[in-house]
């Protein structure tokens, strides 16, 4: 089973005909989309999260359902509602309105007993710093619990930084906070423009060796339409994307990369192999509004 565990937004994009039009999306719920498009019901799929009692909660709920994904793991929290984001786009390049300090998800991790049962029998769960970000400390510590509960028993861990500084106190805490989740990481999947921002690397190389440093042990830095670069164990290796396109809209597109190279890998793709189906997987995100990759079947 494949785990992803994070928040999901309300999400308002700039539709073909002009106005906006409501999705729901969230950076591990894009990738967990995405493995889901990928995987086709070949392994079991869950999302992690909670939501509020509203309409919009349950519309958001039975999006999810709707796409196949296990559902029985979205907690309820009386009262709330989800987070919300707009998006604005320039000449492909995207910038977010967001309305989620009161959102639902930054309980996800109030019960340490419901995420143990949630995560449970996982072979994958994907976590990401966004995750971390919207969480009170107590809720960060149990989060960290968990994902080191059931790496113990035999699941391994995906992390990708994400780093968005609006979410954090400052970017110590931030540093502070990754620093934390690595040595909890088996894979890690970075976008290098977040880890130049946050830990000063000066080339996509500094990533990897930082990240290997820190007891990672396969690592994968994506680089938008520039080569991806791979450590996994001794294995190195540098993929360049064959198609590079003019985007309408890159939003979600690394989460499509993330999910796609981890549903390939669990199908027993080789790490490169994975790569150059994730970068195809994002070259075609790009194409489309919105945050979620199209199902082509």
């Amino acid at each position: 089973m494949f785990v992803a565990i994070g928040e999901c937004l309300a999400e308002f994009a700039p539709s073909e005909a002009g106005g906006y039009a409501l999705g729901f999306a969230g950076d591990t719920f894009n990738a967990a989309w995405a493995a889901q498009v990928r995987l086709r019901g070949a392994l079991k799929m869950r999302y992690v999260t909670a939501i509020g009692t509203d309409w919009m909660s349950d519309a958001m709920r039975a999006r999810i359902e709707a796409a196949g994904i296990d559902a029985g793991f979205v907690r309820r929290v009386e009262g709330a509602s989800v987070g919300l984001y707009v998006i604005r786009v320039e000449a492909g390049e995207r910038s977010f309105a967001y309305w989620r300090r009161q959102s639902a998800a930054t309980h996800l991790a109030d019960d340490p007993y419901f995420l143990a049962r949630a995560l449970a029998g996982a072979r994958l769960v994907l976590v990401s710093g966004i995750t971390l970000a919207i969480l009170p400390p107590a809720g960060r510590a149990a989060l960290l619990d968990a994902i080191d509960a059931v790496r113990a028993a035999g699941a391994e861990i995906a992390f990708d930084t994400n780093y968005r500084p609006a979410l954090w106190r400052d970017a110590d805490e931030a540093r502070e906070t990754v620093r934390r989740v690595l040595p909890l990481v088996d894979i890690a999947l970075p976008t290098f423009e977040d880890e130049a921002a946050l830990f000063g690397d000066a080339a996509p190389a500094a990533t990897v060796a930082r990240l290997a440093a820190a007891g990672v042990r396969d690592v994968v830095v994506k680089n938008g339409t520039a080569a991806t670069l791979g450590r996994f164990g001794a294995e190195r290796f540098e993929v360049v994307p064959r198609e590079v396109v003019m985007p309408v809209d890159s939003t979600g597109a690394g989460d499509a990369f993330n999910g796609t190279f981890l549903a390939c890998r669990m199908q027993g793709m080789t790490p490169a192999s994975a790569v150059a189906a994730a970068q195809a997987v994002a070259a075609r995100a790009v194409l489309t509004r919105g945050a979620l990759i199209a199902d082509e079947g």
